[in-house]
């Protein structure tokens, strides 16, 4: 086991053979119900670690310009494009490095064909779809939730699809099982099943948790063997996030400070759960601690805070076997996913390093922030 004093901190590390672990059974899922599995960039988008995706999984998603080229450059494939809506000024640059692009309205497709017909490559046309069922419970998250902006819904479209529209997509789920698919499934082909025999393909998003303890993952080749019976002419794409980088890494951080207010002990740590834990306040959800139990009478106990000015930078309570002081590590465990992608630089907090734990045990840097990486953001 790695020594946590050769870490620097804070500093994100991933795990390559978790990741690895991962990717195996994501793939094994791939052959054995013979769909195509992608990578969504805005849940992992450590570029340095794409050589072992790519390994298994070679293709990813991307929702913008720059996820786009990074896709193109890095995992050397044309991106699966989705966005909510795209420019004049993006567009061009989207045909570049895409083989497949989704429109999230009819309008939106109809502005931007004639631009791809111009375009003089092939390219992939999807309508993305709103089966107005969800099961995902926090609202953030929710795309299907009424008045959403995320899709089309049924009773805009006719009984035919607009020319040159090749597939469809929907995204659902968060971080769901194979029955909230299932559900999903009989939502989409009950509103939108007209349409499956007038496409060549259909993206079922992502939130698809297949590497979570506990998943059902015969259910998930089962369900989606059966799908594919049924439209044997449909290539179906799966796109998850969180699955590929899930349990793969942690992020190391130290205690700075320790303070007390009306018997409220707080650790304040090197690091932010504003700027770079940001799901623990928006989802929100309650991280592990290694090493760490929950409140418990009698044991040590701290409220955990960032090192922000934000007044709500903080998560708590946890108890220790023995009571905190300057200079302890705190371990915050499954940091990898939809983290280091959302970090941000308020305050002008340093970034966490980014690292890989190999195989072997060695740690590689890949990555540490400076003054220069904060003041070019804003040049």
């Amino acid at each position: 086991m790695m020594e946590v004093d050769s870490i620097p901190s804070p500093c994100y590390v991933m795990e390559e053979q978790r990741l690895r672990d991962n990717l195996a059974l994501m793939e094994a899922v791939k052959e054995d119900a013979g769909v195509e599995m992608i990578l969504a960039l805005k849940a992992f988008a450590m570029w340095k670690a794409f050589p072992l995706i790519r390994e298994r999984i070679p293709y990813a998603t991307a929702s913008s310009v720059h996820e786009a080229r990074l896709v193109f450059e890095e995992m050397g494939t044309p991106a699966h494009t989705y966005a909510p809506a795209y420019t004049e000024a993006a567009f061009p640059i989207l045909l570049k490095y895409s083989s497949h692009i989704t429109f999230n309205s009819l309008s939106q497709y109809e502005r931007f064909r004639p631009m791809i017909q111009a375009a003089g490559r092939r390219v992939s046309c999807g309508l993305r779809i709103n089966p107005e069922y969800s099961t995902v419970e926090t609202a953030l998250y929710d795309p299907c939730a009424p008045g959403s902006r995320l899709g089309i819904v049924r009773e805009s479209l006719g009984n035919t699809l607009p020319d040159g529209i090749e597939g469809l997509h929907f995204h659902t789920l968060c971080e769901s099982t194979s029955y909230a698919l299932e559900q999903t499934l009989h939502a989409v082909e009950t509103r939108f099943g007209v349409f499956l025999p007038q496409i060549r393909w259909l993206n079922m998003g992502g939130g698809h948790l297949m590497t979570r303890k506990g998943y059902d993952t015969a259910h998930l080749i089962a369900l989606l063997r059966s799908f594919r019976a049924r439209y044997p002419h449909l290539q179906v794409i799966l796109e998850p996030g969180s699955a590929f980088t899930w349990q793969t890494g942690f992020l190391l951080t130290t205690v700075v400070d320790i303070v007390e207010n009306r018997g409220i002990r707080t650790a304040i740590i090197d690091a932010s759960f504003s700027c770079h834990m940001p799901d623990c306040l928006e989802m929100p959800y309650r991280p592990v601690i290694r090493g760490a139990l929950e409140a418990t009478a009698g044991k040590p106990t701290y409220r955990i805070g960032g090192c922000s000015c934000l007044s709500g930078d903080y998560m708590g309570d946890w108890s220790f076997q023995q009571p905190l002081k300057v200079g302890d590590k705190l371990i915050f465990e499954d940091m990898i996913h939809y983290t280091v992608v959302k970090t941000t630089m308020f305050n002008g907090i340093p970034h966490p390093s980014i690292a890989l734990r190999t195989a072997t045990g060695n740690l590689e840097i890949f990555r540490t922030f400076r003054y220069e990486d904060y003041k070019q953001r804003m040049d």
